[in-house]
């Protein structure tokens, strides 16, 4: 063959080839980029958590350590004779194991387990405990019923207790960010999926576990989520709570003799965070360990409901009490909310109690009726008051553009057709405008109230406040027991 065929068949094969080449070229340019790997981020946990101590904490951490525990305590007691509570106790108490732990304004006792998923259950029934907001994660419940119950059982000083709730609340509320909104938008409870983490991380600190110990702690949490918002409403809400903080002492305990699980159960591409949620953003986890804490951003609820009601019921209130307005008086009650205030609480003609939490025409009626927003506002009674109904039906909530979750802005237009307006950017109960000491012992003092004689009370809100002092923080548990 000629040099010259040979130059045209092979000119001819690479103009034949030109096309597929550019095809491949560019459908390797679209393809897309690697992902950086993760951090570590399990194994970057468990060794801050065990890094921790008490004698580090900033003041303002240390402060709401013991406001959350006064808190969490304070609710646990007020919902221990609740209708769910008293199923969830008959039903266990038959297979309960022995009795290492008891229940707040309760006289049974039941082993730490147990004792933790109902003082779980407990202390959420009313929807009146602690809130981030950040991602509406109710933090002390599942680290609290866990730390607790195994403090009855291994004695701790309260400085190491609360040292354990701070890591906990510190790894749930972490973990929290790095999915939310997109895990919470999917339909889980992010309570009940990311307590485990927390109770696993505090009880495995109480435990003195190592750090490969405490990385099977968590990756045994990861293997634990519990909790769907299709429960919000029924007592399955406060279930989830419950069953976070007995899966999280669960994880520690079996941790602890040497139970293995995967190293990367949090950001392995098949670990937690990529499994149950489409964001993973892994610098809210471990940047700023030990020095930006979650726990710091903790809030206290004024009102025995969802926390996106807040604004609603501070604005009625106001208006009530300030321009003596009567429910009689009003015509119409017009609310421009943030979209999430109608995907959370938008049953219109609740039934019961725990669907009135869950209500923004409810949380708006019986503010004005009663001028109140505790947990006897949140009653099968209330949610059936004549008054509180009619009324209900005469409120209107528009999704507004430009509306935060936390604000409401109220218009209460009267018979006589005078209006009258109230704009929330932060209710009472935010971080901008927290409860007082002052509030919050009112606020347990009234929870209380008829399940806890007024001297045991006032015994148990000094021993929360003294924790840091206490050889034994088993005593706040044992002291808050009906009949101590």
């Amino acid at each position: 063959m000629s040099m010259n065929r040979r130059s045209l068949i092979g000119a001819a094969g690479l103009a034949l080839a030109t096309p597929a080449l550019q095809a491949g070229e560019a459908a390797e340019a679209a393809k897309p980029a690697a992902k950086t790997p993760p951090p570590h981020v399990t194994k970057i946990l468990a060794q801050w958590i065990l890094g921790s101590s008490y004698d580090t904490l900033p003041d303002p951490v240390r402060r709401e350590s013991v406001r959350s525990v006064l808190n969490w305590v304070g609710v646990a007691i007020g919902g221990s004779h609740h209708e769910t509570v008293d199923v969830a106790v008959s039903a266990l108490q038959p297979f309960s194991g022995p009795p290492q732990a008891g229940l707040f304004g309760r006289t049974e006792r039941f082993d730490i387990l147990n004792a933790a998923f109902l003082n779980g259950v407990s202390s959420h029934i009313f929807d009146f405990d602690d809130t981030h907001l950040k991602t509406i994660i109710h933090p002390a419940g599942p680290v609290a019923s866990a730390i607790l119950a195994y403090a009855e059982m291994k004695p701790v000083t309260g400085k190491a207790f609360l040292d354990a709730l701070v890591v906990g609340i510190e790894t749930e509320c972490r973990i929290g960010n790095a999915v939310y909104p997109n895990h919470y938008d999917a339909g889980w409870h992010i309570t009940g999926t990311c307590g485990p983490f927390g109770a696993a991380a505090a009880a495995g600190k109480l435990m003195g576990l190592t750090e490969q110990q405490m990385v099977y702690a968590l990756g045994l949490a990861a293997s634990q989520p519990v909790g769907l918002r299709e429960s919000f409403g029924s007592m399955n809400k406060s279930f989830n709570p419950g069953r976070a903080a007995s899966n999280g002492l669960f994880a520690a305990i079996l941790a602890a003799k040497g139970f293995t699980s995967s190293d990367g159960m949090i950001e392995a591409k098949r670990g937690w965070a990529n499994t149950i949620s489409t964001k993973q953003d892994w610098s809210e986890i471990t940047d700023g360990l030990g020095s930006r804490y979650e726990a710091q951003l903790n809030t206290y609820k004024p009102f025995a409901c969802g926390i996106v009601m807040h604004p609603t019921i501070d604005a009625a209130i106001q208006i009530r009490d300030a321009d003596h307005v009567r429910p009689e008086d009003i015509k119409r009650v017009d609310l421009k909310v943030h979209p999430l205030v109608l995907e959370l609480t938008g049953k219109t003609a609740p039934k019961t109690g725990l669907e009135g939490k869950f209500s923004i025409y409810h949380a708006a009626a019986v503010a004005f009726v009663e001028g109140a927003g505790g947990e006897k506002q949140f009653s099968d009674r209330a949610v059936n008051d004549p008054r509180v109904v009619a009324l209900r039906q005469k409120v209107v909530p528009v999704i507004t553009p430009g509306i935060e979750p936390a604000q409401v802005d109220m218009t209460v237009t009267l018979n006589d057709g005078r209006t009258v307006h109230r704009y929330i950017e932060h209710a009472i109960g935010s971080v901008e405008k927290p409860m007082s000491d002052a509030q919050l012992d009112a606020k347990f003092a009234d929870l209380a109230a008829g399940i806890l004689p007024e001297a045991q009370a006032k015994r148990v809100m000094q021993l929360c406040r003294s924790l840091p002092e206490l050889k034994d923080a088993g005593d706040v548990a044992r002291a808050g027991v009906s009949g101590a």
